[in-house]
């Protein structure tokens, strides 16, 4: 329930917004060091203001309609008018962020700039003269640190100052010139259309100097009207020489060097700043950077799966057959009916907890990336990927829902909204489910546990690399063919190196936990049943003890004869491919209950149905086929067509198919 006072909170990427979102609110959100970490507007109820509700608006740069996240800032703020908009600005790039806060202004929504990272300036012997910048913007200034949680009460009370006595915001005429004479000979043209429509006149004629076409709608301008406005910009543009865009932006940065010039004084480049670019040297090196980062993944695979990984995923075994034997030997003396203690013990016990055990590797693993992404690492690697994404057109902003989906293709899919061009956005939810998610890492652990033990991390890191190939082989044949054209420039700006935050890494440990116990007690659990069901009677219903005569042995029969020349033609197998579409995790599931047995068993039943190389085989497949059924939901969707999604899936599993099969063949000849 939305509070009776309504704040925004706006600013730009990597400002510290979430984490100030999270110290305002108490809210368990994962702050994150990269761009693009809010996708969506997020709502909390302030700790120290009770009455008060506070949006977190995406991050952006600018309010031009450009992509999803600036839409969704411009259409909250114009539409829901809140009372106060509380705007992040990074202390250590002034001049960049300023550059957002001036558009904010031409709203005419009361708003208090949050000064953030002061505690950086003050280390680098800079400073900020807080009081003479709120002067000459003429709306409150506070300083903050919100990762030390510094000035955040001062915050608080200027925001209920302003609450309680609204000011009335500052005219934002920092124009001059040709882009004063036609920003304001516009504003006398649209002046009764803004009005009508509840739109900031000031704001309405910049975005129509612009060119903003939704402006423009929103207004329901004459025809006329809209000749007389481009002639304006046209004879703007021609007196300046240079683009409508461009001079609007030349106008912005010039009005702000003369406020910091007045008010920031800078005797160092701050300490964050001069650390990242002496790191950036080696990390975004031109021949090195792309190497180093498959060396750090190397690394990480190795002290998840081989080390800290194996054992306590061991500990965590022991404990579940510890359980599975307690709870059977209860069932048992309480004269439990057998068919009802088989579908407890051999179907959710035996199914669940082969799920369950890898529990700890998920958790290892996510603590590794996130410290990569807290840090800001991952940005230099979208970076440093660009130029190799724009070998298969796309950009390295492409980069950012791909990365995304190595931990979930949903929220990867459903990132790729963010992107500019709606080929590249097509380009990039086709490839980004060849990105190893993190469902499959139960089917790696499964699988190398059984056939490649002492080369796990190896094995692993090839399995990632595979994905990563065959994106970018398919990135060549959709370039030539479905999707010509070029990909849109890449801009990003790189973020300081920051030691992650512990509470920060724990919150997204906990949220990966969560959403895979989540998924194992209700989509393997089911599945698990029902698998555990279609292997207990045959056609008749009747309960058979040989589940080779089983319903689902008859089904996966007939998938398992088309699987033959990928190396593994075990119904059994053909049929955890199938209910893997349900939820990846749930291969290793319906395999566990298929065999029986605790992992033992399990590991001896795959060695007799597979060959190292058909397992290797059917660990590219698993890989590359199509994702679960909400990732499938997530790209219909946002293609918004049914057959896109459809021939998207079938790609996907025809080039799983394809692979697994030329690793099968030509493996076979030389082992």
């Amino acid at each position: 329930m939305m509070s009776q006072v309504l704040l925004a909170l706006a600013g730009n990427q990597n400002s510290g917004k979430t984490t100030l979102f999270n110290v305002l609110t108490g809210s368990n959100q994962h702050v994150g060091n990269f761009p693009g970490v809010t996708v969506e507007k997020k709502i909390g109820v302030l700790k120290e203001y009770k009455e008060a509700s506070l949006v977190d608006l995406p991050g952006i740069y600018s309010l031009s309609p450009y992509t999803s996240e600036e839409i969704v800032t411009r259409d909250f703020i114009l539409q829901e008018h809140p009372d106060v908009i509380i705007n992040i600005v990074d202390a250590t790039n002034m001049e960049r962020n300023l550059y957002l806060s001036l558009q904010l202004m031409e709203l005419q929504v009361p708003m208090v700039i949050a000064l953030n990272m002061m505690d950086e300036v003050e280390k680098s012997g800079n400073s900020i003269d807080v009081e003479d910048l709120s002067k000459q913007l003429g709306i409150p200034v506070v300083a903050i640190s919100a990762a030390r949680k510094q000035g955040i009460s001062e915050l608080i009370r200027v925001v209920k100052r302003m609450v309680k006595h609204p000011m009335e915001m500052p005219k934002c005429d920092f124009c001059k010139g040709e882009v004063h004479r036609a920003i304001h000979a516009i504003a006398h043209i649209v002046e009764d259309h803004a009005q009508t429509v509840g739109v900031p006149l000031r704001f309405a004629a910049t975005k129509l100097v612009e060119g903003d076409l939704k402006m423009q709608e929103a207004l329901a301008l004459h025809e006329d009207d809209v000749h007389i406005i481009e002639d304006i910009v046209m004879s703007m543009e021609h007196a300046l020489e240079t683009d409508r865009e461009a001079a609007l932006a030349d106008m912005r940065y010039t009005y702000i060097e003369g406020i910091c010039k007045k008010s920031v004084h800078k005797v160092n480049e701050s300490y964050g700043q001069r650390r990242s670019e002496q790191i950036d040297r080696l990390l975004t090196h031109r021949y090195l950077g792309i190497p180093i980062f498959i060396l750090i993944m190397f690394l990480i695979f190795y002290l998840t799966f081989a080390l800290f990984g194996a054992y306590l995923q061991g500990w965590m075994e022991e404990g579940i057959d510890l359980f599975t034997v307690w709870l059977s030997q209860l069932l048992y003396q309480s004269g439990v009916s057998a068919w009802l203690c088989a579908l407890i013990i051999d179907g959710i016990c035996t199914g669940v907890g082969s799920v369950l055990s890898f529990l700890p590797i998920i958790v290892i693993l996510f603590f590794f990336l996130s410290l990569l992404e807290d840090s800001g690492y991952m940005a230099r690697v979208a970076f440093v990927m660009d130029k190799s994404l724009r070998r298969i057109g796309l950009s390295g902003k492409s980069f950012v829902p791909m990365l995304i989906g190595f931990g979930c293709s949903v929220p990867a899919i459903m990132s790729a909204r963010t992107l500019s061009s709606e080929r590249d956005r097509k380009m990039t939810i086709l490839l980004t489910p060849f990105m190893s998610c993190s469902a499959k890492l139960p089917i790696y652990g499964m699988i190398t546990a059984a056939f490649f033990p002492k080369h796990s991390a190896l094995i692993l890191i090839s399995v990632y690399l595979l994905g990563i190939a065959v994106a970018i082989i398919s990135g060549f044949l959709l370039k030539h063919t479905v999707f010509q054209g070029d990909s849109i420039p890449f801009v990003m700006e790189l973020p300081a190196y920051r030691i992650p935050a512990f509470k920060s890494v724990l919150l997204h440990m906990w949220e990966k936990a969560k959403d895979f116990l989540h998924r194992a007690f209700t989509i393997i659990f089911v599945a698990s049943i029902l698998i555990w069901f279609l292997q207990s009677f045959d056609w008749q219903l009747n309960y058979i003890d040989d589940s080779s005569k089983s319903i689902l042995a008859s089904l996966g029969s007939a998938l398992a004869k088309g699987l033959a020349p990928l190396g593994f033609d075990d119904w059994r197998a053909a049929t955890a491919l199938v209910s893997g579409i349900s939820a990846k995790e749930s291969v290793v599931s319906t395999l566990s209950v298929l065999v029986g047995g605790g992992e033992g068993d399990l590991y001896a039943a795959l060695q007799s149905m597979m060959t190292p190389l058909s397992a290797y085989a059917f660990l590219s497949f698993t890989v590359l086929y199509m994702p679960c059924v909400a990732a499938f939901a997530a790209t219909r969707r946002e293609l918004g067509s049914w057959k896109e999604a459809l021939l998207t899936i079938g790609y996907q599993t025809l080039s799983a198919y394809v692979v697994a099969m030329l690793i099968y063949q030509i493996g076979s000849l030389f082992l």
